[in-house]
C-alpha cells in the first residue's frame, strides 16, 4: 500500500499516463485504418453521426456502407459527380434547368451537385424511410432548403404504394427486389415520376439533367418518366443487367433507344462513347448517360 504523502505523486503520474494514452489514440484514428477501425466498433446504440466534410456536414447512420464510408474517406463517391459535371459541361450541355434525382440515399450525391454546379433546383426521390430521414436532415444542415426539394416515394408508372425491402447493412441496396434473407419487407407510397414533377411545380421542360440510381427499377419508373425522355433531357442512370436480367436488359436498352442512340459508358477507371445499341449488356453493372442529339 503507497504511503498517503504518495498518492499526489502517483495521481500525476496517472494523469500523465492518460493524457498520453488519450493523445496517441487521437492521433491513431485520426489516420483512415483507425476510423475504419473506430466506425466498425461503433456501438449500434448510437443512431446516428455528423461529420464535418470541408464544404459540407453529413449526417449518417455510422452502421450504413454509405455512412461508414463517409467517416473513412470524407465523402462518398464524389469523384462519379465531378467527372459527370465535367463531361457534360465539356459537351456543352446545359444545366440551367433543374436536375431530377431518382434515389437520393441520404443527400450524398445530392449536394455534391448542389455544391460543385449550379444548377438552380433540385427535386431528389428517396423511397427508404430510414434514407429519407437523413436526406431531409442533411438538406437542412446544409442550408440548401431553397435549391433541393425532398420527396418521400418511389418513382413508377401507377399512384399506389409498393412491397420495399429495406437492407441491413446496406442502405443503399434496399430496392423493390428481395437481395437478402435478412432484408425487412415494408410498403411504401408510388408515384409517376411527371406527377412528382408536376406537385414541385416543373415540367419536363424545366428539367436539365436525370440522374438514376435504383437498384434495379430504373426500367419501371423510366416508364414513367416518357415526356422528359422525348426531349433527349440527358440521362444518367445505373444500367444493371445483373438485376434485370439479360433479356430484360436487352429489352430495356432497346426501349431506351427509341429516344437516344448515344451514350457514354462509365466505368471504375474509364469511360467510352458508343452508339446505344453497342452498350455492354454482358457486364453485371455499369454507369450509363445516355446522351441528348448532337446540334
Amino acid at each position: 500500500m503507497p504511503l498517503l504523502d504518495d498518492m499526489p505523486v502517483l495521481k500525476r503520474w496517472k494523469r500523465r499516463v492518460r493524457k498520453l494514452r488519450n493523445r496517441l489514440a487521437r492521433r491513431a484514428f485520426a489516420s483512415r485504418y483507425g476510423r475504419e477501425l473506430l466506425i466498425q466498433c461503433i456501438s449500434p446504440r448510437v443512431l446516428t453521426m455528423t461529420a464535418d466534410c470541408g464544404d459540407h456536414i453529413m449526417t449518417f447512420s455510422p452502421h450504413d456502407y454509405i455512412g461508414r464510408k463517409i467517416y473513412r474517406k470524407g465523402q462518398f463517391e464524389r469523384d462519379h459527380v465531378v467527372r459527370l459535371l465535367a463531361v457534360l459541361r465539356d459537351r456543352g450541355i446545359d444545366l440551367s434547368g433543374a436536375l431530377l434525382e431518382v434515389g437520393g440515399n441520404i443527400g450524398t450525391q445530392t449536394l455534391y451537385f448542389a455544391l460543385d454546379s449550379d444548377v438552380p433546383r433540385i427535386v431528389t426521390v428517396e423511397a427508404d424511410p430510414r434514407n429519407y430521414a437523413l436526406l431531409t436532415e442533411n438538406i437542412r444542415r446544409n442550408g440548401l432548403e431553397h435549391r433541393i426539394t425532398a420527396v418521400a416515394c418511389a418513382a413508377g408508372e401507377t399512384e399506389g404504394t409498393i412491397d420495399f425491402f429495406q437492407h441491413p447493412d446496406n442502405h443503399g441496396k434496399s430496392s423493390t427486389t428481395r437481395q437478402s434473407p435478412r432484408d425487412r419487407q415494408i410498403s411504401v407510397p408510388v408515384r409517376p415520376m411527371m406527377a412528382i414533377l408536376a406537385d414541385a411545380g416543373l415540367a419536363a421542360d424545366d428539367v436539365s439533367l436525370i440522374f438514376m440510381d435504383i437498384e434495379g427499377y430504373e426500367p419501371v419508373a423510366a416508364r414513367s418518366m416518357i415526356p422528359l425522355l422525348k426531349r433527349r433531357t440527358p440521362f444518367y442512370l445505373e444500367f444493371s443487367p445483373v438485376f434485370y436480367g439479360r433479356d430484360q436488359a436487352r429489352i430495356f436498352a432497346e426501349w431506351l433507344g427509341t429516344f437516344y442512340s448515344r451514350c457514354i459508358v462509365f466505368t471504375e477507371n474509364e469511360m467510352t462513347e458508343m452508339a446505344l445499341a453497342d452498350i455492354p449488356l454482358t457486364e453485371d453493372q455499369f454507369d450509363l448517360l445516355l446522351l441528348p442529339d448532337a446540334r
